[in-house]
């Protein structure tokens, strides 16, 4: 029989689906290691969908999305982002994971080079390798809080890097970079003629400072900004949410869209108007809720002494279990789960630099939380720093 395509089988798996389907299996178990609010949308969200359900609105909509849709996202990224953006710049996706891909292909070639944060979200990497374009890590460490080191970055391009992507607030580190940060990385896109694509699906979730679109910084219409429906109104499942283009792409993005998905569900859509059109008060609890148990949760970490990143944004922890991980911190989330049943995800999931880490949602119940962060065994008694260890300003350790 013929074969699948040979760049297929080198593309990697998710690791933290790989635990996410072993825990499933086992019932009881704590699950912190995928990224999903405890809550899910509110009633007017879900009633506009079952509306449109009711009302036949199943057929075929515009490739870019419905008009109500797109009007209700140029003025949230106004209002929110700071960001004047025309219609034709929007462009409504089967979730952010669609306009990343999206932005991907249409930026990469074959051979290309594209810069991805390690570590950093799975698909980064995966879609890279689906396109036939090879994945750069840009190493985030701990000695820098997780922060790029910018002379790093900028001698990892080559005559092939056509792409740079920025992660803010990031998932997995629940890190987040600051205006000048962002400056910075956008000076050094304009300087290699590299396209920035933006990820901002927790743009609504910093702690501290205000989140800063990278397109607002941009002069000469080189950034794609991907943003979500699912974080901020607990709409994972149905998968909505777009893809900001520059100015001048309709053609292209009608041939693009309709060729991979030709549109997003109109009940999707329309729940999606309900939620940023609606009463707002729901994302604010979500925010407050996530702030609790952060704090909560680094409360408990500081009293057992485990070292973590200080959160600045999005609802994740970035925890080290180096002491105990023994230099393979996949295995050792497959045996902390098998015997202490609980589920985090293994920060190799996310890059080399993962390794020794592992990243925890605290987006659900707190009590749940509390539990499965006190079944990881503490360091050193609780008490001490190893000698040795790289620790920055951001870098939690009691």
């Amino acid at each position: 029989m013929p074969e699948i395509a040979p760049h297929i089988a080198r593309m990697p798996g998710s690791g933290v689906r790989h635990i996410l389907e072993q825990a499933l299996r086992r019932p009881g178990t704590i699950i912190l290691a995928v990224g999903e609010p405890g809550a899910v949308a509110g009633e007017s969200v879900r009633n506009a969908a079952a509306a449109a359900w009711a009302a036949g609105a199943i057929r075929y909509t515009p490739n870019g999305g419905i008009l109500p849709l797109r009007e209700a996202i140029r003025a949230k990224l106004a209002r929110d982002n700071g960001l004047e953006v025309d219609l034709e710049q929007i462009w409504v996706t089967v979730g952010a994971t669609q306009a990343l891909h999206l932005a991907m292909a249409l930026t990469l070639s074959r051979g290309d080079e594209v810069l991805v944060p390690d570590p950093g979200y799975t698909t980064f990497t995966m879609n890279a390798h689906l396109l036939q374009a090879a994945p750069v890590p840009y190493p985030l460490r701990p000695e820098r809080d997780f922060q790029p080191d910018l002379a790093e970055v900028e001698a990892l391009i080559t005559a092939r890097t056509r792409a740079l992507i920025v992660n803010t607030p990031s998932n997995p580190l629940g890190s987040t970079f600051d205006r000048a940060t962002l400056e910075a990385l956008m000076a050094l896109a304009r300087r290699h003629d590299l396209w920035v694509i933006s990820d901002e699906v927790y743009e609504r979730f910093t702690w501290g400072h205000p989140h800063v679109s990278p397109a607002t910084l941009d002069d000469d219409s080189r950034v794609l900004s991907v943003f979500s429906m699912s974080k901020t109104y607990a709409m994972t499942g149905a998968r909505v949410g777009w893809l900001v283009t520059p100015p001048g792409w309709r053609q292209t993005m009608l041939r693009v869209q309709e060729s991979v998905v030709s549109c997003v569900d109109e009940p999707s859509q329309r729940a999606a108007v309900a939620a940023l059109t609606g009463d707002q008060a729901r994302v604010a609890a979500s925010a407050a809720h996530y702030r609790g148990n952060l704090a909560a949760a680094t409360s408990a970490l500081d009293a057992r002494g485990l070292r973590y990143l200080e959160p600045t944004g999005a609802f994740y922890l970035w925890i080290d279990v180096s002491h105990v991980s023994g230099g393979d911190v996949a295995a050792w989330c497959e045996a902390f789960l098998h015997e202490h049943g609980v589920a985090v995800a293994p920060g190799t999931a996310f890059g080399a630099s993962g390794e020794g880490w592992v990243r925890v949602c605290v987006a659900s119940d707190r009590a749940e939380l509390l539990e499965g962060l006190g079944r990881i065994p503490a360091p050193w008694g609780g008490t001490a720093t190893p000698a040795g260890q790289a620790q920055g300003r951001g870098i939690r350790h009691p």
